[in-house]
Formats: C-alpha cells, sequence, structure tokens
C-alpha cells in the first residue's frame, strides 16, 4: 500500500520551487568549487578546536542546487516516515474508506501538499547534514551526508551584502560542526530516529490521521500567508508526549546551538568579517516567517530562535567553566545528553555529569 506517493512528492517539488539567483555560468562552478573546498577547511577547524574526531572518512559537502534538496528530503521523510507509517497500522486503511481514497487519490494529493512545502524550504536552506538516507545498494545504512544549497548561499551572501568567501567558510563551520557530532558519536543518529518515530507513535493518531494532518499542510501554508495562526498538531498534550518532546527540542537545541558557538569561536581566527557577517545572519534569522512556523507545527515542534539561543548558551557555559574536553562527555551516551532543564541551567548538566566523574577519578 502507498501512503504517500514519494513520486509525486518529488515532480511537485521540483515544479514548484523558484529559480536560485542569476549566476554566470563560470561564477556558479567557482561557487560550487570553493564550498566544496572550504567544506574540507571547515572541517579542519572544527576538528582541531573541538578536540572530536570523526569515526568514518568523510570528503568534501555535495554541493546541489534547490531541487536536488528536494530529492535528497524526500528520500530522508522515506527512511524516517514509512516505517511509523506501518507502524501505526497502515494496513487498516486496506479495508475503511479512508484506505481505498488513500490507494486511489489520496497519496497523490499527500504527495503534492508535501511536494509543495518542500519547494518554499528548498529557498531557504543553506545547508544540512542529512541523517536519513536510503539503503546503500548492498543494503547497509548510510551513516549521512553533508549537504550545501549553494544557490541559496549565493542568495543569501548576497542579500546581506557580505564576503562571498567569508559568508561561505562561516556557513561550512556550522554544518561541518553537524557533521562532526554525529560522525564522532556513532549512537546519536539512531536516538534521534528512535525519539522522532517514538514521538509520533505516542500520540492517538493512526497512519489515516497522519495522512490526514499531512494534507493539511497546503492549507495551513496557505492560512499562515494569509496571517492566520494555523494548528497542525495538537496531539502532544499527555505528560509523556510533553517528556518525548522536551527530549526532542533539548537534542535539537544543544545541536545547533554547539554549531552556533563553533563557527562563531572559530571565526574570528579564519573568517575576518564574522562579526558582521553573524549581526547581519541573526537580523535575518529573526525575522518572522509563517511558513516557518506552519512548518514547526506541522513536526509538533515549536522551536522557537530562543531555543537555539539557550542551545548556544548552554555550550558556552559549560564550556567557559569546565573546558572543551568535559564538555565533549555530553556526546559519551544518551544518558549524559542535556535535559531540557539542564540546557536552561547549565551548572545542573555540570553538577550531574562533570562533577561525579571528577570525584570518582
Amino acid at each position: 500500500m502507498t501512503v504517500i506517493d514519494w513520486d509525486v512528492a518529488v515532480n511537485t517539488g521540483v515544479r514548484l520551487v523558484r529559480p536560485g539567483p542569476q549566476v554566470d555560468l563560470s561564477d556558479a562552478r567557482q561557487a560550487v568549487a570553493q564550498l566544496r573546498e572550504l567544506s574540507t577547511v571547515a572541517a579542519g577547524h572544527v576538528r582541531e578546536f573541538t578536540g572530536m574526531n570523526p569515526l568514518e572518512p568523510s570528503g568534501p559537502a555535495v554541493v546541489v542546487d534547490r531541487p536536488g534538496w528536494i530529492r535528497a528530503n524526500v528520500d530522508g521523510f522515506r527512511v524516517v516516515l514509512e516505517p511509523v507509517l506501518q507502524q501505526m497500522g497502515a494496513d487498516r486503511l486496506n479495508n475503511s474508506p479512508a484506505g481505498n481514497l488513500t490507494n486511489a487519490v489520496g497519496s497523490r494529493i499527500t504527495g503534492v501538499q508535501l511536494g509543495a512545502v518542500l519547494s518554499y524550504l528548498a529557498g531557504r536552506v543553506l545547508g544540512q547534514y542529512e541523517l536519513f538516507l536510503p539503503p546503500d545498494p548492498d543494503g547497509s545504512s548510510p551513516t549521512g551526508r553533508l549537504t550545501l544549497v549553494a544557490p541559496n548561499i549565493v542568495s543569501a551572501e548576497r542579500e546581506l551584502d557580505v564576503d562571498s568567501r567569508d559568508f561561505r567558510l562561516w556557513v561550512c563551520l556550522h554544518e561541518e560542526t553537524h557533521r562532526m557530532q554525529f560522525t564522532a558519536t556513532p549512537w546519536l543518529r539512531a536516538h534521534v530516529q528512535e525519539l522522532m518515530q517514538e514521538l509520533l507513535l505516542s500520540t492517538e493518531m493512526d497512519a489515516s490521521d497522519l495522512i490526514d494532518r499531512l494534507r493539511q499542510a497546503g492549507e495551513a501554508v496557505a492560512d499562515a500567508v494569509r496571517g492566520g495562526e494555523g494548528n497542525l498538531l495538537t496531539a502532544f498534550q499527555s505528560p509523556e508526549q510533553k517528556a518525548l518532546m522536551d527530549r526532542v527540542t533539548a537534542v535539537m537545541s544543544l545541536a545547533e546551538g554547539h554549531g552556533d558557538y563553533v563557527m562563531d569561536a572559530v571565526g574570528p581566527e579564519v573568517v575576518p568579517s564574522v562579526e558582521t557577517i553573524r549581526k547581519r545572519f541573526q537580523k535575518r534569522r529573526r525575522t518572522v516567517n509563517p511558513i516557518d512556523r506552519i512548518m514547526r507545527q506541522l513536526l509538533g515542534m515549536d522551536l522557537k530562535m530562543k531555543q537555539y539561543e539557550e542551545g548556544a548558551a548552554f555550550v558556552r557555559q559549560v564550556v567557559a567553566q569546565v573546558g572543551m574536553a568535559e564538555f565533549n562527555k555530553v556526546w559519551t551516551s544518551p544518558e549524559t545528553l542535556p535535559t531540557l532543564e539542564e540546557i536552561r541551567n547549565p551548572s545542573m548538566w555540570i553538577e550531574r555529569i562533570v562533577r561525579p566523574a571528577a570525584i570518582t577519578e
């Protein structure tokens, strides 16, 4: 049974996505080559600064255009959602009116809605560490892939009116930090996937409910543009679900905050105009975007900028108090990850993880 027509999602997204900025062919080739080079340069800076070591070889980032980003993310959705839909009991839909609709028309409708949402996001994302990839031809699961969206990076540096090489290296520092988080911490990818799937499965929804809510994305996007609030997922209300949401939020805040901390800490040494870039980028990032708000609601996670700032503040305070080596204990196991309360009160994490270890040693 096909619940979401993934091919329709790709085709819709690629058809609807806006073209990137006007760039001469030679400039485009230069940008791609430089991004690949700078991703490798950034990886060295991140490794040296954090003291973390990847457990697998990592070559230059994969540089894509907007359609390439859409294709990659549809693949990621498949890896995460298909097992969830199966566990939700998608086979029950086969014997219901909803199942007949899904088989006949609904899967294509859902594919169109998903593609439409991705077509918008494809114009905004600068880079991404893709955690969830389809299996390799030999059946093994890839650990991840670092992707940079060249037209969006070029568009952002033009909009911000900043030095292009500095901006590209700055972006690479952030994204290479994400790659380091997962390649130096082999358990983290499975942990994040398990949390996300557990969160979806903890709701009262079955597969038809999830599909209905995914379909609402198109209407919600239109509502957001009109200034409405939208309300796609209201199921996360029980204490168990709130606890799961807090765990997901804590991991996301740590990952993004760590990326921000590293890019800015390394920046002054290797990115001369980092202060100007950060100031202008923060202003751009804080701009309220109704589509972004809707996407957070669609995923059930209202990850506001405040939470990313809390993540960066957590890293700064822990490193300032106990040093980078002690901070890196955060990556030891799921148990050493900070809770959301600890993200907001770093001394609690230090007392729980660092101080007991110091005493026993």
